[in-house]
């Protein structure tokens, strides 16, 4: 598998830009009541049109479509519509930062109030996210935003958790597999700025801004920017997290881009009497 550069230009004259999503479904036919199961295939999905396009042009296009072979390659792709962030972040990435990583922890669950047996939490600011897996009951687990960082101990979350004493053997992560929130610095000890609700964020695979991308996100709550030497990130982000990416990774904000493969394995194109070209293509995330 090779990654293709695609032609910068033209832009795309139509798009269409959707996330797509596995969710099983199940109404009761006596009560009325909907059950859902969220399953891990979440990806983004692309239809595209070229403009109209002389020979010149259409000819880095074919060449670009043609040793795409199909889905065989790939090639990093972003919503044609949104390639520049409306937030003001002054640098061009952020890197991934462990702020709790326990994978053995005792907790409790109360109200807001989440209480551990050990002082895990200490390094937690308000606006960060947490990832508990491990508690009884459902509503205590997964992705939860901290409003008050009480102690090492204690924090208050944004969730309404169901009561839960002392359950061992839990998780409390962050930037992890199913999370939906990321705790991030900046890249310099002055990178500041905000990042603002509908804006993508791309997951890279190494401490480079030049590594390919794993996942595409886009935010979807504004991020708290907590003043520090570096500055401390926290941002809601969908969809989750597909893997666990590794500690100090870049996350690209300037021209973020996903890895994209073509959904259909033909190649084609049309041409009228003048040799004007038009031609598109639907493509998928690579998941």
């Amino acid at each position: 598998m090779a990654v293709i550069t695609m032609p910068n230009t033209p832009n795309f004259s139509k798009s269409t830009f959707k996330l797509s999503r596995a969710v099983a479904t199940s109404i009761s036919p006596f009560t009325g009541k909907v059950r859902t199961q969220e399953f891990d295939r979440v990806g983004w999905e692309a239809e595209v049109t070229l403009p109209l396009m002389n020979r010149a042009q259409a000819a880095e296009w074919q060449a670009f479509i043609a040793r795409c072979k199909g889905p065989v390659n790939t090639f990093k792709f972003a919503d044609p519509d949104a390639l520049t962030n409306t937030g003001t972040y002054s640098t061009g990435h952020l890197i991934l930062n462990s702020r709790v990583a326990d994978s053995s922890i005792t907790l409790s669950f109360s109200g807001n109030t989440i209480t551990s047996n050990d002082s895990s939490l200490g390094s937690l600011v308000v606006g960060d996210f947490v990832h508990v897996t491990g508690a009884t009951n459902d509503a205590n687990n997964g992705t939860h935003k901290v409003t008050t960082a009480t102690n090492a101990t204690t924090i208050v979350v944004d969730t309404s958790l169901t009561t839960e004493s002392n359950t061992s053997g839990c998780k409390v992560q962050n930037n992890v597999k199913g999370a939906e929130g990321l705790n991030m610095v900046g890249s310099t000890n002055s990178a500041a700025g905000t990042i603002k609700k509908g804006d993508y964020l791309s997951i890279l695979n190494a401490t480079s801004a030049s590594a390919d991308p794993v996942q595409l996100l886009m935010v979807t709550e504004d991020a708290t920017d907590t003043s520090g030497s570096p500055h401390k990130f926290a941002v809601r982000t969908t969809p989750k997290l597909r893997t666990s990416p590794t500690a100090n990774t870049y996350v690209l904000f300037t021209s973020p881009k996903g890895m994209f493969r073509m959904v259909s394995p033909e190649v084609d194109w049309n041409a009228d009497k003048r040799s004007l070209y038009s031609m598109g293509f639907n493509c998928s995330e690579v998941i």
